[in-house]
């Protein structure tokens, strides 16, 4: 086990399954403490949790929607009473992504997503920042996507709202630069989770044909992107967006 994130309480929400369980896998086996952040699936967070203890690290599950400021107010200060105040914030937790014709499209379609990727990164970043300014020292890592630099046919709800997130970290770096807060995006490929379980292999086969390095990636290469943004060895970047795609995007 490396233990560069050692005495680091991490948060990862939307991590009971998916890329946010691996991230949090990631980032416990480097010392970290990781919150474990889940909607509705109660024992598939309590899973993981076990899983990260018997490997010897530090975890605990905290359920809660991260859209609403009363759960996140409340959710912050059950980590910080249990594990500690919190250093490094992932945001990760996502929804439904339907794909929709733009003749169908509608707002409330668009702000299903900025839900998500605006206002709960937004009100995560709020919650955790004074503890990150007192000690002059934080690390937000927001997960978003290849979808913003590729563009995806009938999928402008999703992709809409992933750029914009990416406004915000790019925004937020150069705010919080000086305090010695930095805020990073790591934005993965097409990577295989349960969401996918109902996709079918010729569709991920065509999409790996495309792909440089002609396979699909893993939640562990997302996490590992994730753990060194948040460890030292990454003290000097900031407001970057980190493709983790197989070269699928150059920029």
């Amino acid at each position: 086990m490396n233990d560069d994130l050692a005495g680091k309480v991490a948060l990862v929400t939307g991590a009971s399954r998916g890329l946010g369980a691996g991230i949090a896998l990631g980032l416990a086996a480097r010392g970290a403490t990781v919150a474990i952040n889940y909607f509705g699936s109660a024992a598939k967070a309590e899973e993981l949790v076990q899983t990260i203890l018997k490997s010897g690290g530090k975890a605990a599950a905290f359920q809660g929607d991260v859209r609403d400021e009363n759960d996140v107010a409340r959710i912050v200060a059950e980590i910080e009473k249990a594990l500690g105040p919190i250093d490094i914030l992932v945001s990760n937790a996502t929804g439904p992504q339907p794909m929709i014709k733009l003749e169908d499209l509608t707002w409330q379609d668009c702000l299903d997503q900025l839900q998500f990727f605006v206002k709960s990164p937004l009100i995560l970043a709020k919650s955790v920042l004074p503890h990150m300014k007192k000690q002059k020292w934080g690390r937000i890592v927001q997960i978003g996507s290849e979808v913003f630099e590729k563009g995806v046919p009938e999928f402008s709800n999703y992709v809409s709202a992933k750029g914009a997130q990416l406004g915000l970290t790019r925004s937020w770096a150069l705010e919080l630069a000086p305090l010695g807060i930095t805020v990073n995006l790591v934005a993965p490929g097409w990577i295989p989770t349960e969401r996918h379980a109902d996709d079918s292999q010729t569709l991920k086969d065509e999409y790996a044909a495309g792909v440089p390095m002609k396979h699909m990636g893993e939640p562990a290469d997302i996490a590992g992107a994730v753990a060194f943004l948040a460890s030292d060895a990454a003290k000097f970047i900031t407001g970057q967006k980190i493709s983790v795609n197989g070269g699928n995007t150059l920029f």
